[in-house]
């Protein structure tokens, strides 16, 4: 069997060592270096040849730097031969640009997705994409890992009476819907219509909350604008505190004195797919070990959906049970 060979951009090097730790192959050095005219070169200091490479750079700030890495990196791979290129992502920024929502706007999830099939990536392995049909923009394979069951993980052998897990729209009530299975839970969601990027109106839940906890669910936390917003809403509710629960922590400009600061919230838990914020109080937990898991059967050419037998049906659809005559 070819040999792994894994390299990190600058994004998140703490998570692609967490990763590659996991495998038991050592994290392969790149050399990064920017010229005087602004332009970045990539230089991966590791044998590629006919070897499977797996890149490890999420899309997170600087977005458009981080881009440009992983794409330099890829062409680098590709031109050393490489058996097979994987760009492990676990954030895909991009997925936020998912539709054409007014005229003239730009199509960022698939120009992004165009760009890196481009550069030479076989296949793509991301994590709790922000719309599911980005999936669909790819040219390539993509393998796609949920975080559901890393959190509920984190909330199990807790006194969980009188709970409810509550999407903050319904878009998200598919998944929230999982995660309270999970969790044995009933499930709410609001009503949410976004005004701009950082300004959200929920005027409406949809669910009984009325005297009873609420682990919020939500995929991504930029501003936190959305989650302060459906604080407000469940108290009016009657909901009496809430606790916190992403797959991608950005946690961007006010983001982190909002959460800490709100009365209603106690607890606010997320992964490791973005490097964390200075916050003491937030809990962190690794998705390494499912990445890990994903890309040693990636590489042995076994099945990824089966990670998620009984945490995910979207992602392991259930066995057939029709004869085989």
């Amino acid at each position: 069997m070819r040999d792994i060979v894994v390299f990190s951009g600058s994004a998140h090097p703490r998570l692609a060592a967490s990763i590659s730790g996991a495998l038991g192959v050592p994290l392969s050095e790149v050399e990064i270096t920017r010229f005087s005219n602004d332009c970045l070169q990539a230089r991966l200091l590791a044998n590629c040849r006919q070897r499977d490479v797996y890149i490890v750079q999420p899309l997170v700030p600087p977005t458009q730097e981080h881009l440009m890495e992983l794409l330099l990196m890829i062409d680098a791979a590709k031109g050393a031969s490489a058996a097979q290129i994987t760009a492990v992502i676990p954030h895909y920024a991009y997925a936020r640009s998912d539709k054409k929502d007014a005229s003239r706007i730009s199509l960022g999830g698939r120009l992004v997705a165009d760009l890196l099939a481009t550069s030479g990536v076989s296949r793509v392995l991301t994590m709790a994409l922000h719309a599911p049909q980005v999936h669909g923009f790819f040219s390539v394979p993509v393998d796609h890992l949920t975080a559901i069951g890393v959190l509920a993980d984190h909330f199990r052998g807790r006194d969980l009476s009188d709970t409810v897990v509550v999407s903050p729209d319904l878009g998200n009530a598919k998944t929230a819907t999982l995660f309270a299975r999970l969790l044995g839970l009933p499930v709410a969601a609001g009503s949410k219509q976004r005004k701009a990027d950082d300004k959200v109106v929920i005027d409406a839940i949809v669910g009984d909350v009325t005297g009873k906890r609420a682990i919020v669910l939500d995929d991504e936390i930029a501003t936190g604008g959305s989650v302060v917003e459906l604080m407000d809403r469940l108290k009016e509710f009657g909901c009496t505190e809430a606790a916190i629960a992403c797959t991608h922590g950005l946690f961007a400009g006010p983001a982190v004195e909002r959460l800490s600061t709100h009365p209603m919230i106690q607890e606010v838990v997320t992964t490791d797919t973005v490097p964390a914020p200075d916050w003491p109080q937030l809990q962190v937990r690794s998705v390494a070990d499912l990445f890990a898991k994903a890309i040693a059967r990636i590489h042995a050419g076994e099945s990824v959906s089966s990670l998620f037998d009984g945490v995910d049906p979207t992602h392991a659809p259930p066995d057939a049970r029709l004869p085989l005559g």
